[in-house]
């Protein structure tokens, strides 16, 4: 009954991430949602700022301080080890969740493109961010870094073993391109209100961050592999232009975690 009990949970959770995520594009594309980036303000401004700022900043915390190491090392003696990504998942997606509830539309407006050529480029590239965040998680093991692998080998009494490390697609161009797939996503839009430009350069600044200190826990856990993989392949921009010699590296670890 633990086994079974732990992965109808891991599933349960894995539920709810789809449903965040599919919302998390209906939010941030003001489409088929109740209440979007840009709904109508209800507040003033530097008050809905200041909710708003500290949504972001829940989420930025949960998100980080859960994926280091040592918090992991102490929450697993408090839950079972095969429910440690599962649990990340389901807080990931409850602060996601509470951050579309209380988001505060803010008015105003950062740009607004009306050129009909180029409103549909910065559609397509926004979908194109979309499906790259998502194509970037089953290039690595979509299914373990949502929480679902390790419970299914808990339910079949199996040993959970790590995945074998790769550069697949386009992890040979950059280093966190399911980061690349988040900025495309936040910031390839016609239509740039005050709500969706603070909503972008935060988002981008916890990025920019979290990538800091994803990359000081791999090198402390992979040593030269993941070095050599940092020095040969750029962070986020693409060198398109020069040829790399590729090392056999590790994975960023933005693989074991939810964008967001």
């Amino acid at each position: 009954m633990r086994r079974l009990s732990v992965f109808l949970y891991g599933v349960i959770c894995y539920v709810l991430f789809l449903g965040t995520f599919l919302y998390a594009i209906g939010f941030v594309g003001n489409v088929l949602v109740p209440k979007s980036l840009d709904a109508i303000p209800t507040l003033p401004f530097a008050q809905a700022l200041l909710v708003n700022l500290g949504l972001l900043s829940v989420f930025a915390l949960q998100h980080s301080v859960m994926a280091r190491p040592a918090f992991k090392r102490w929450w697993t003696q408090t839950i079972p080890p095969p429910a440690e990504r599962s649990t990340y998942v389901l807080f990931s997606s409850l602060a996601l969740l509470l951050l579309f509830w209380q988001w505060q539309p803010m008015g105003g407006m950062v740009w607004q493109v009306e050129n009909s050529a180029g409103r549909l480029l910065l559609h397509g590239l926004c979908a194109g961010g979309w499906l790259l965040v998502l194509a970037s998680t089953f290039l690595i093991n979509h299914f373990d870094l949502f929480g679902l692998r390790q419970v299914y080998l808990y339910l079949r009494g199996c040993e959970y073993t790590q995945l074998t490390f790769g550069t697949p697609g386009p992890y040979k161009l950059v280093r966190h391109p399911l980061y690349v797939g988040w900025f495309f996503a936040f910031w390839a839009t016609p239509t740039m209100s005050a709500a969706h430009f603070v909503f972008a350069v935060m988002t981008a600044a916890y990025i920019l961050i979290a990538i800091q200190l994803e990359e000081r826990d791999l090198l402390a856990a992979h040593g030269e592999s993941y070095a050599a993989y940092r020095r040969n392949v750029p962070m986020l921009i693409p060198r398109l232009f020069t040829k790399q010699k590729m090392p056999q590296p590790a994975v960023p670890e933005e693989q074991r975690k939810l964008a967001a």
